[in-house]
């Protein structure tokens, strides 16, 4: 099967969970002026046409710095904030809107035998973000450096229900008719609150928030983020983390941070079970629960490999419908990745522990160490005392986890006169 077939099978549950979605993306100007920027724009237009609602928000830092070094002029920064007094002001009017018309001219690109062929795109856009001025912080004034005061909600919505993507640059205006340099980072987080959109994306030069080691952190939680900034300074990973992170305390469901280097990177991250980039979130990512009859099918799924290869006993799928209150699962996104069931032993104090199994692409990730504690939970709230394990293939797993070796006389009867010598499985036991 050709690898594009499979990949579309299982992108299917997210072309549709994104269809109608209100989605903010902010690409920098380092973005704009990066080589992989076609493909970005490629990409945008796919989601257009599966029904993705799009705002994008562009910034201009690079393309202000050159055009302030070509007239001989100094950039200034306070807090990692330019400073935009009269001159700079001019330049940034420069930059912002060269930027927008060629972002405008790449989106109405009809391209033969590319994305965009026949995509007929709508692009708007104008004085839909209001905004202040930061005015004087720490004795150094701010002069046209401004922050949002507030996003035309219903504006943007209107041309979003007319189909059109709607382009916002990091400018902004005041009712007595000023001009302020917004960041562009400020613009998104605010459009995507204001918008309650269901993602804000975030594009930065690394794949994502990456870790002390340089390993891409994929997952967090906005309480998680404050240690990171603390070690990320004035990195402008810190900007992004922190934009995500205000955004989700702002009630934006999901907001992400993508590579702009990275050719289909807000694929990967919008259309796969484990993305590419980092995921700022509010909700669980993952989470441990008992079992229901709708998660059979899943469950059949995850156990059937290991049924062929010998290392669990096999359950018909009737036998999973008749004992599924007795399984655990953990769940990600809709995917059933592990499970772990637990069956009081009759005339006993004991219980058995079977049937842990965690997807190979989700090992090594402790679920089955989370599995094993909510079995241990639910045996404990059945008044059972001692729970065994019977296993062909990982002893020492249960070993290092507190399970001492047992045998068949150690069995309650009930359970002893089931056991299968043809299996020949090693007996674990452990108190509770």
């Amino acid at each position: 099967m050709p690898d594009y077939v499979n990949w579309l099978r299982h992108a299917s549950p997210y072309i549709n969970a994104h269809r109608d979605c209100t989605f903010v993306v902010m690409l920098p100007g380092e973005g704009v002026a990066h080589p992989n920027f076609g493909n970005i724009v490629h990409d945008l237009v796919l989601l257009h046409s599966m029904g993705v609602r799009l705002v994008l928000v562009h910034g201009s830092r690079p393309q202000i710095e050159s055009r302030l070094a070509a007239r001989g002029l100094s950039p200034h920064y306070h807090r990692n904030l330019r400073v935009t007094d009269a001159a700079t002001l001019e330049c940034v009017i420069d930059a912002v809107g060269q930027l927008r018309i060629a972002i405008e001219a790449r989106l109405s690109m009809d391209m033969a035998s590319s994305p965009m062929q026949g995509s007929r795109l709508r692009v708007a856009g104008g004085n839909l973000v209001t905004a202040r001025p930061i005015g004087v912080v720490e004795g150094v004034d701010y002069h046209h450096t401004g922050e949002v005061r507030r996003v035309d909600r219903k504006g943007i919505n209107r041309l979003l229900d007319e189909r059109s993507i709607v382009l916002l640059s990091p400018l902004g205006y005041s009712p007595t008719g000023e001009i302020f340099n917004i960041a562009c980072e400020d613009v998104a987080t605010r459009a995507a609150i204001d918008l309650e959109a269901d993602k804000l994306l975030l594009f930065g030069a690394e794949p994502g928030l990456l870790d002390e080691t340089g390993h891409l952190v994929r997952e967090l939680r906005p309480q998680q983020v404050p240690a990171h900034l603390l070690r990320l300074g004035n990195d402008y990973q810190g900007e992004l983390l922190d934009a995500a992170a205000q955004a989700c305390k702002g009630g934006v469901s999901r907001a992400h941070i993508v590579s702009y280097a990275e050719d289909g990177a807000l694929l990967t991250e919008l259309f796969t079970r484990n993305g590419g980039g980092t995921l700022v979130a509010q909700e669980q990512f993952e989470q441990v629960r008992e079992a229901n009859i709708e998660d059979v099918g899943g469950l059949l799924d995850l156990i059937s490999p290991l049924e062929e290869q010998g290392i669990l006993v096999r359950r018909s799928r009737e036998v999973l419908e008749r004992e599924i209150t007795q399984f655990s699962v953990v769940e990600r996104e809709g995917m059933i990745i592990a499970c772990a069931a637990l069956y009081p032993i009759a005339d006993s104090q004991t219980g058995e522990l079977a049937c842990l199994a965690v997807n190979p692409e989700y090992r090594h990730g402790g679920r089955g160490d989370e599995l094993l504690e909510r079995i241990e939970e639910r045996a404990r709230a059945l008044g059972l005392n001692t729970l065994f394990v019977l296993t062909t293939r990982t002893a020492h797993w249960f070993r290092e986890r507190g399970f001492v070796p047992s045998g068949v006389e150690r069995l309650p009867s009930a359970r002893a006169s089931l056991y299968n010598y043809q299996r020949n499985s090693k007996i674990f036991e452990k108190a509770l």
